[in-house]
Protein backbone atom coordinates (compact mmCIF):
# COMPACT_ATOMS: atom_id res chain seq x y z
CA UNK A 1 0.00 0.00 0.00
CA UNK A 2 1.44 3.60 -0.66
CA UNK A 3 0.55 5.96 2.08
CA UNK A 4 -2.08 7.45 0.66
CA UNK A 5 -4.21 4.34 0.42
CA UNK A 6 -3.21 3.54 4.08
CA UNK A 7 -4.32 6.73 5.12
CA UNK A 8 -7.88 6.45 2.85
CA UNK A 9 -8.07 2.53 4.52
CA UNK A 10 -7.40 4.62 8.18
CA UNK A 11 -9.96 7.14 7.72
CA UNK A 12 -12.42 4.98 6.57
CA UNK A 13 -12.12 2.33 9.12
CA UNK A 14 -12.22 4.43 11.84
CA UNK A 15 -14.99 6.71 11.04
CA UNK A 16 -16.92 3.13 10.97
CA UNK A 17 -15.53 2.60 14.49
CA UNK A 18 -16.33 5.85 15.99
CA UNK A 19 -18.52 8.22 13.73
CA UNK A 20 -18.90 10.23 16.57
CA UNK A 21 -15.42 11.70 18.69
CA UNK A 22 -16.78 13.35 21.57
CA UNK A 23 -13.93 15.70 23.67
CA UNK A 24 -12.51 13.17 26.02
CA UNK A 25 -12.00 16.24 28.53
CA UNK A 26 -14.90 17.74 30.47
CA UNK A 27 -15.57 21.23 29.92
CA UNK A 28 -17.58 23.76 28.96
CA UNK A 29 -15.77 26.49 27.47
CA UNK A 30 -12.81 27.35 26.38
CA UNK A 31 -11.14 28.22 29.28
CA UNK A 32 -12.04 25.42 31.26
CA UNK A 33 -10.71 23.20 27.87
CA UNK A 34 -7.54 24.69 27.96
CA UNK A 35 -7.13 24.29 31.49
CA UNK A 36 -8.23 20.76 30.98
CA UNK A 37 -5.72 20.03 28.38
CA UNK A 38 -2.80 21.37 30.12
CA UNK A 39 -3.55 19.11 33.05
CA UNK A 40 -3.63 16.10 30.82
CA UNK A 41 0.37 16.40 29.98
CA UNK A 42 1.88 13.04 31.67
CA UNK A 43 -1.81 12.55 33.18
CA UNK A 44 -5.03 10.00 31.78
CA UNK A 45 -8.31 12.39 30.79
CA UNK A 46 -9.84 9.86 33.37
CA UNK A 47 -7.77 11.27 36.01
CA UNK A 48 -7.84 15.15 34.78
CA UNK A 49 -12.03 14.59 34.47
CA UNK A 50 -11.87 13.13 38.55
CA UNK A 51 -10.08 16.56 39.31
CA UNK A 52 -11.42 19.59 37.44
CA UNK A 53 -14.68 19.23 38.82
CA UNK A 54 -13.13 20.72 42.14
CA UNK A 55 -11.07 22.73 40.47
CA UNK A 56 -13.18 24.47 38.43
CA UNK A 57 -16.08 24.49 41.64
CA UNK A 58 -13.24 26.79 42.87
CA UNK A 59 -13.02 28.85 39.69
CA UNK A 60 -14.07 28.51 36.28
CA UNK A 61 -13.23 31.40 34.74
CA UNK A 62 -9.58 33.45 34.71
CA UNK A 63 -10.76 36.05 36.84
CA UNK A 64 -11.87 33.77 39.75
CA UNK A 65 -8.90 31.62 38.91
CA UNK A 66 -6.13 34.82 39.33
CA UNK A 67 -7.76 34.92 42.38
CA UNK A 68 -6.90 31.94 43.91
CA UNK A 69 -3.96 31.43 45.74
CA UNK A 70 -1.22 28.87 43.85
CA UNK A 71 -1.33 26.64 47.23
CA UNK A 72 -5.17 26.34 46.74
CA UNK A 73 -4.82 25.15 43.31
CA UNK A 74 -1.71 22.79 43.78
CA UNK A 75 -3.56 21.22 46.11
CA UNK A 76 -6.13 20.41 44.15
CA UNK A 77 -4.51 19.27 41.40
CA UNK A 78 -1.73 17.16 42.75
CA UNK A 79 -3.09 14.14 41.33
CA UNK A 80 -2.81 14.74 38.16
CA UNK A 81 1.23 15.40 38.57
CA UNK A 82 3.69 18.31 37.91
CA UNK A 83 1.48 20.11 40.21
CA UNK A 84 3.77 23.05 41.17
CA UNK A 85 4.41 23.60 37.76
CA UNK A 86 1.18 23.28 36.73
CA UNK A 87 -0.70 25.03 39.38
CA UNK A 88 1.49 28.00 38.84
CA UNK A 89 0.94 27.87 34.85
CA UNK A 90 -2.73 27.73 35.76
CA UNK A 91 -2.83 30.95 38.09
CA UNK A 92 -0.41 33.15 35.64
CA UNK A 93 -2.14 32.18 32.59
CA UNK A 94 -5.19 33.64 34.02
CA UNK A 95 -3.78 36.59 35.15
CA UNK A 96 -2.68 36.89 31.66
CA UNK A 97 -5.94 36.34 29.89
CA UNK A 98 -7.44 38.85 32.12
CA UNK A 99 -4.82 41.62 32.00
CA UNK A 100 -3.92 40.85 27.88
CA UNK A 101 -7.33 39.29 26.28
CA UNK A 102 -10.27 41.04 28.42
CA UNK A 103 -10.58 37.39 29.75
CA UNK A 104 -11.19 35.71 26.50
CA UNK A 105 -8.88 32.35 25.14
CA UNK A 106 -6.85 33.96 22.62
CA UNK A 107 -7.54 31.58 18.73
CA UNK A 108 -4.92 31.67 17.31
CA UNK A 109 -1.55 28.77 17.84
CA UNK A 110 0.72 31.60 18.31
CA UNK A 111 -0.80 33.29 21.21
CA UNK A 112 -1.84 30.02 22.90
CA UNK A 113 1.69 28.96 23.11
CA UNK A 114 2.96 32.01 24.67
CA UNK A 115 0.69 31.73 27.86
CA UNK A 116 2.67 29.51 30.52
CA UNK A 117 2.37 25.85 30.22
CA UNK A 118 0.76 25.67 26.63
CA UNK A 119 2.85 23.89 24.21
CA UNK A 120 1.89 23.30 20.63
CA UNK A 121 0.27 20.30 21.06
CA UNK A 122 -2.19 22.23 23.84
CA UNK A 123 -2.84 25.02 21.66
CA UNK A 124 -3.60 22.67 18.86
CA UNK A 125 -6.27 20.64 20.83
CA UNK A 126 -7.66 23.77 21.72
CA UNK A 127 -7.98 25.51 18.55
CA UNK A 128 -9.48 22.58 17.09
CA UNK A 129 -12.06 21.32 19.90
CA UNK A 130 -12.95 24.99 21.13
CA UNK A 131 -12.51 26.88 18.12
CA UNK A 132 -13.30 24.43 15.06
CA UNK A 133 -9.77 25.16 13.26
CA UNK A 134 -8.57 22.98 11.56
CA UNK A 135 -5.08 20.94 13.63
CA UNK A 136 -4.16 17.66 13.79
CA UNK A 137 -2.74 17.49 17.72
CA UNK A 138 -0.22 14.96 18.37
CA UNK A 139 0.73 12.95 21.30
CA UNK A 140 2.41 9.72 22.04
CA UNK A 141 -0.69 7.36 21.13
CA UNK A 142 -0.76 9.34 17.82
CA UNK A 143 3.03 9.19 17.12
CA UNK A 144 3.08 5.21 18.11
CA UNK A 145 0.40 4.56 15.73
CA UNK A 146 1.25 6.54 12.59
CA UNK A 147 4.92 5.45 13.04
CA UNK A 148 3.59 1.94 13.10
CA UNK A 149 1.29 1.98 10.29
CA UNK A 150 3.66 3.66 8.08
CA UNK A 151 2.16 7.32 7.82
CA UNK A 152 5.74 8.51 9.43
CA UNK A 153 9.12 7.52 9.93
CA UNK A 154 8.74 8.24 13.74
CA UNK A 155 11.68 10.77 14.47
CA UNK A 156 9.24 12.82 16.67
CA UNK A 157 6.04 14.35 17.02
CA UNK A 158 6.66 17.60 15.32
CA UNK A 159 7.95 15.30 12.25
CA UNK A 160 4.44 13.00 12.42
CA UNK A 161 2.86 16.10 12.64
CA UNK A 162 3.59 16.87 9.13
CA UNK A 163 3.53 13.90 7.44
CA UNK A 164 -0.18 13.33 8.94
CA UNK A 165 -1.49 17.02 7.79
CA UNK A 166 0.36 15.96 4.09
CA UNK A 167 -1.49 12.69 4.03
CA UNK A 168 -4.61 12.95 5.84
CA UNK A 169 -7.23 15.68 4.18
CA UNK A 170 -7.27 18.91 6.22
CA UNK A 171 -11.46 18.14 6.68
CA UNK A 172 -10.79 15.44 7.87
CA UNK A 173 -7.79 16.54 10.97
CA UNK A 174 -9.92 18.04 14.07
CA UNK A 175 -12.01 14.33 13.79
CA UNK A 176 -9.06 12.17 12.89
CA UNK A 177 -6.85 12.79 15.47
CA UNK A 178 -9.33 11.92 17.71
CA UNK A 179 -10.28 8.81 16.49
CA UNK A 180 -6.47 7.44 16.40
CA UNK A 181 -6.57 8.18 20.18
CA UNK A 182 -9.35 5.98 20.88
CA UNK A 183 -8.80 2.87 18.81
CA UNK A 184 -5.34 2.85 20.48
CA UNK A 185 -6.79 2.71 23.95
CA UNK A 186 -9.40 0.35 22.38
CA UNK A 187 -7.22 -1.93 20.22
CA UNK A 188 -3.61 -0.99 20.17
CA UNK A 189 -2.81 0.46 23.95
CA UNK A 190 1.09 1.25 24.65
CA UNK A 191 1.27 -1.41 27.00
CA UNK A 192 1.42 -4.69 25.52
CA UNK A 193 -0.01 -4.33 22.49
CA UNK A 194 -0.90 -7.49 20.48
CA UNK A 195 -1.32 -7.91 16.56
CA UNK A 196 -4.34 -10.08 16.89
CA UNK A 197 -6.38 -6.95 18.52
CA UNK A 198 -4.68 -4.27 16.36
CA UNK A 199 -6.31 -5.26 13.33
CA UNK A 200 -5.29 -2.19 11.37
CA UNK A 201 -1.59 -2.59 12.36
CA UNK A 202 -2.12 -6.31 11.03
CA UNK A 203 -3.59 -5.18 7.56
CA UNK A 204 -1.33 -1.88 6.87
CA UNK A 205 1.49 -2.29 9.23
CA UNK A 206 5.00 -1.97 8.22
CA UNK A 207 6.92 -4.93 8.53
CA UNK A 208 9.39 -3.90 11.82
CA UNK A 209 5.40 -3.23 13.77
CA UNK A 210 4.33 -6.48 12.60
CA UNK A 211 7.48 -8.28 13.82
CA UNK A 212 6.96 -6.31 16.75
CA UNK A 213 3.46 -7.40 17.80
CA UNK A 214 3.90 -10.91 16.88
Amino acid sequence: MTKKEKANYIIQTLEELYPETPVPLNHKDPYTLLIAVLLSAQCTDERVNKITPALFELADNPLDMSRQNVDDIRAIIRPCGLSPRKSKAIWELSNILINKYQGRVPQTLEELEELPGVGHKTASVVISQAFGQAAFPVDTHIHRLLTRWGITNGKNVIQTEKDAKKQFPEKTWNKLHLQIIFYGRAYSPARSPKLETDFITAKIGTKKAIKELK
